[in-house]
Formats: structure tokens, C-alpha cells, sequence
């Protein structure tokens, strides 16, 4: 069996910056057992696959060791792989995952994901949270499937120093450390081990919850964010009134090639 394989930087306008994903289009699923060792072989934070349903597409996502409800940056290089390089002629494509069904569309290069928001809850900052980060201070912490620490300094984020497997212990998805910036209106780092991805440079499924936050505490709809430490990717979000969030961002191809099973 011979299965195509793309691999787009997602986030960015080219190659070696944002976050890589693999994508895999299929006709048909195979078992979960394939998917998961495909995605462990790539040995990316996410490998996409999708098999078309109806007027759209079924799309999974996994990590190198598990299943995952939602992933960002993945949805957006499946579009652009949909897009680029297979011909969709639609310029809304609709996906139908296990978060419910999530609708990309593009304007130019510009692809846009609609997603549902999450609205973060102010909890109480453990000590061993920070210690684990490697930080003496933080302004607060918010929670929805990730937490979200907020610190009051973006160059902070540059000098954390995480204890991986003691963040694998918040029995959380992840850990967005998020700040102000000068440059974008918020920047992050976001970190998962519990998922079996450390450091994710650009995270688009955790803007669902840092959007939400950044939007209320700034007074304005439409923010602009970068996210990452050494390999960095930039985003575009918009709030709505509905419930939902917006996620935009751009694509490049790094390669294209085949699996052989």
C-alpha cells in the first residue's frame, strides 16, 4: 500500500519557521493501529488525516502517541494541502471531527479556521507549577483544557526552562505560558507532555482558549499573536459574539513524498 505524505509548516509564509505537521490523505481509515504508528514514525506533533464524507471530510489528528480532540495548526495544513496541492476548487471546506464539524476557508493565501471559543476560569497558581516552569512569578492562572499562565514580562518566556515530566503531572492538555507583547498584542509558548509533545511552536487549538482571554482583557476583537521560543509562527484571531473564534494564518510546503506499508 502506497499513502501520500505532506509536510507543511503551518503559521508561516515559509519554510523552517511555524509548526510542521504531516498530512495524509486517505479514501478510506485504517486501523487506529496504522494511524498511530504512522504519526510515531513521523515523529512530528501532529499527523493529520482525512477521508471525504458527504460535501466534506472526516479529519483526525494524532500525536506521536496518542489521539487528540482538536489540533490547530494541523486543520490549517490539511486545508492547505486540500487547496494547494490537490485542486479544491470550494473556498469553505467543512471537516467533521471529534470537536464537532470546523470550517476553513480562504481569501487569497490566507486560510481562516472557525473554531469554538473556550472561555478560561481563574484558578489558583500551585507553586509546583511554577516551580516546574522554571519561574519566580506569575500574574495569574486560567483554565479550560490547557492552563493559562499569564506572566507580565514577554521576555520571560525566552528564559523558562521547563521540567517536562513535571508538567506531564497537572492532569491538564497542556501549559500555555502567555504575555503582552510590543510587537503582536499577545505572544506564547505552549507545552504538552501529557500528549507527548513538549514544546509545540504554534498551537492554534490553544488560541481558542488565549484569544477569548487577551480579547476581553484588551477591549478589542481582532488580535494579533506570535507564538513559540526558538522556532516561532504568527497567528490571526478574531473573536465573535457567537461563541466562535477565528484563526487565520498562512502555509508553506516543506516536502512531499509517499508511505509504503
Amino acid at each position: 500500500m502506497q499513502i501520500d505524505i505532506f509536510q507543511v509548516d503551518a503559521f508561516t509564509s515559509s519554510v523552517f519557521g511555524g509548526n510542521p505537521a504531516a498530512v495524509c490523505p486517505l479514501q478510506a481509515w485504517l486501523p487506529d493501529v496504522v494511524l498511530q504508528r504512522i504519526a510515531e514514525e513521523n515523529n512530528l506533533s501532529e499527523t493529520a488525516y482525512f477521508v471525504p464524507k458527504d460535501e466534506g471530510f472526516e479529519l483526525r489528528w494524532f500525536t506521536p502517541t496518542v489521539e487528540v480532540d482538536l489540533c490547530g495548526h494541523a486543520t490549517l495544513a490539511a486545508a492547505w494541502v486540500l487547496f494547494e496541492q490537490l485542486g479544491e476548487q470550494r473556498d469553505v471546506l467543512r471537516f467533521f471531527t471529534r470537536s464537532g464539524e470546523l470550517r476553513v476557508s480562504r481569501e487569497g493565501g490566507l486560510l481562516s479556521m472557525d473554531f469554538p471559543a473556550k472561555q478560561p476560569e481563574a484558578v489558583e497558581i500551585p507553586a509546583a507549577l511554577l516551580q516546574a516552569l522554571g519561574l519566580n512569578r506569575a500574574e495569574a492562572l486560567y483554565r479550560t483544557d490547557d492552563y493559562l499562565l499569564v506572566v507580565d514580562d514577554e521576555r520571560l518566556l525566552d528564559e523558562l526552562k521547563p521540567d517536562f515530566v513535571a508538567l506531564a503531572q497537572f492532569g491538564v492538555r497542556g501549559i500555555a505560558v502567555t504575555a503582552p507583547s510590543r510587537e503582536f498584542d499577545f505572544v506564547s509558548r505552549w507545552f504538552g507532555p501529557s500528549v507527548g509533545v513538549n514544546e509545540d511552536p504554534v498551537t492554534g487549538s490553544a488560541h481558542t482558549s488565549l484569544a477569548p482571554y487577551w480579547a476581553e482583557r484588551l477591549g478589542k476583537s481582532q488580535l494579533r499573536a506570535q507564538q513559540g521560543g526558538a522556532r516561532k509562527g504568527q497567528l490571526q484571531c478574531q473573536v465573535l459574539d457567537n461563541g466562535r473564534v477565528i484563526i487565520s494564518g498562512h502555509g508553506a510546503l516543506y516536502l512531499r513524498g509517499s508511505i509504503f506499508l
